[in-house]
């Protein structure tokens, strides 16, 4: 009868050691399992970016970042439009003939959906530095008696014109990106989405 006691007892107190030693293995795996997952900051890094424009006047521009990239968003002037196809011989690709450098929908000569609102990933397609804007056109520029306003890179001396194309002889092999996006109104854009539901 003892015996039977002592194996009650044992079964008993080996099961009970199992559970203890489960749930503990469940609260010691818990924080390197958690390590592994992308935290919230990583997971928002790859996400569509909705952006409000209502308040960016004409002229000005606004910078978000999408996927670690700075992206701009500049909402040209009639004279900024205008000047578009005047520095078509200066540059290197005026038709935006690299396709992977901007969806098929901004393949025109304002590179956008609706041509006085540009939107580039900021980031120069020699090293990756990021250019500045240089709105202002002449010797105001700092750029010279004949620049008509643009994006110069201050790393290497690459110039991009107000739709973000790459000057010739310069070290940027290509136009600046524009990355997927969408106008969800006239007054709010979501960039890296071009297709409703879709990253």
């Amino acid at each position: 009868m003892s015996n039977g006691v002592d194996r009650d007892k044992r079964r008993f107190l080996t099961m009970l050691a199992t559970g203890v030693g489960a749930v503990g293995a469940g609260f010691a795996a818990t924080p390197f399992v958690l390590s592994m997952t992308p935290s919230a900051r990583a997971k928002a890094a790859g996400a569509p970016v909705e952006v409000d424009i209502s308040k960016l006047e004409v002229g000005q521009m606004l910078t978000v970042e999408w996927r670690g990239k700075p992206v701009w968003i500049l909402r040209r002037t009639q004279e900024m439009l205008d000047k578009l196809p005047t520095v078509d011989k200066f540059l290197a690709d005026p038709a935006s003939k690299n396709t992977d450098q901007q969806p098929t929908y901004a393949q025109n000569a304002a590179r956008s959906i609706k041509p006085e609102i540009l939107v580039l990933v900021g980031v120069c397609t020699h090293l990756g530095c990021s250019p500045q804007q240089k709105f202002q056109v002449g010797p105001a520029s700092g750029l010279g008696e004949d620049w008509p306003g643009g994006f110069f890179c201050p790393c290497h001396g690459s110039k991009f014109d107000l739709a973000g194309r790459v000057y010739r002889n310069v070290p940027a092999p290509t136009n600046l990106p524009v990355p997927p996006y969408l106008f969800l109104s006239d007054t709010r854009i979501v960039i890296g989405d071009d297709k409703r539901g879709a990253a």
